[in-house]
């Protein structure tokens, strides 16, 4: 078992596993911490806890301390320097005449690296454009382009229920989404409501298809013949709620049973 803090970084969205590092760290403090490609900062969303190594991907990278004041003037300053490396970007594009949409930039907090985010329907040869700024901002120049996933998550805003994304708000990972998780939930397959607002399937589709495959298999399928205390049928439709079905009986119309009447 490994001691374990848990560090939500705004600049990338994610969370990270880290080693405390033997700090005395409690929710809410501000620390820059160790990633494989610079330094970053993030809060302490949960204090120190105890976790399998297995659970973990090891080794773990540390907590370097709590900010202090010199460390938050640079912070600060990183975030206005990061848009104005934007704003460059966005000009620089114009006039190299790339099909690249610029959503936002940062910086590590060591300033080793200086990240810039962009969307475009098709590949782009952005070697010259890192070139330039990479001789006005001496340092590392990274640029990545992301999907229309990716831009909801940075940016935000309100989904089909009303409240905030999901993507915007806690889910650090994007796990896979099928239209087959829509109709085993017997949705209707109307892009309007089944879709999100970057135009793909609504992430809490998966949040409860595990919940209606297991419903579902104390009921019998809809179409399937099936013996039941007034004959042989063939299921119309079933309520996983309520735990009943409807059979079109020969000579008896259309009957409903409780999952328990199944044979």
């Amino acid at each position: 078992m490994l001691d374990v803090v848990v560090v939500s970084c705004e600049e990338t969205k994610n969370i990270y596993y880290l080693s405390p590092n033997f700090l005395t760290l409690k929710k809410g403090d501000f620390v820059v911490f160790e990633t494989e490609n610079g330094l970053l900062t993030g809060y302490i969303c949960k204090e120190m806890y105890k976790e399998k190594e297995k659970n973990l991907v090891l080794p773990l990278f540390k907590v370097l301390r709590i900010l202090d004041e010199n460390d938050i003037k640079q912070y600060e300053k990183n975030k206005i320097e990061a848009q104005e490396a934007l704003e460059q970007a966005k000009k620089i594009n114009q006039k190299l005449e790339l099909n690249m949409n610029f959503i936002d930039a940062y910086y590590y907090f060591d300033k080793s690296q200086l990240l810039l985010s962009f969307l475009s329907d098709n590949r782009v040869d952005f070697r010259e454009l890192a070139k330039k700024l990479a001789g006005k901002y001496k340092t590392r120049i990274e640029l990545r382009q992301i999907g229309v996933r990716d831009k909801a998550k940075k940016i935000g805003g309100l989904g089909p229920c009303g409240l905030f994304l999901c993507c915007n708000s806690f889910l650090t990972d994007f796990n896979s989404v099928s239209i087959n998780m829509a109709k085993n939930q017997m949705l209707a397959l109307n892009p309007s409501k089944i879709n999100g607002i970057c135009g793909r399937l609504l992430c809490c589709l998966g949040y409860e298809n595990d919940t209606y495959t297991d419903l579902k298999k104390e009921l019998p399928t809809v179409g399937l013949v099936v013996d039941t205390p007034l004959g042989m049928g063939k299921t119309v439709s079933i309520d996983i709620f309520k735990k009943t079905y409807k059979v079109d009986l020969k000579d008896k119309g259309i009957v409903s049973f409780n999952k328990e009447d199944k044979k």
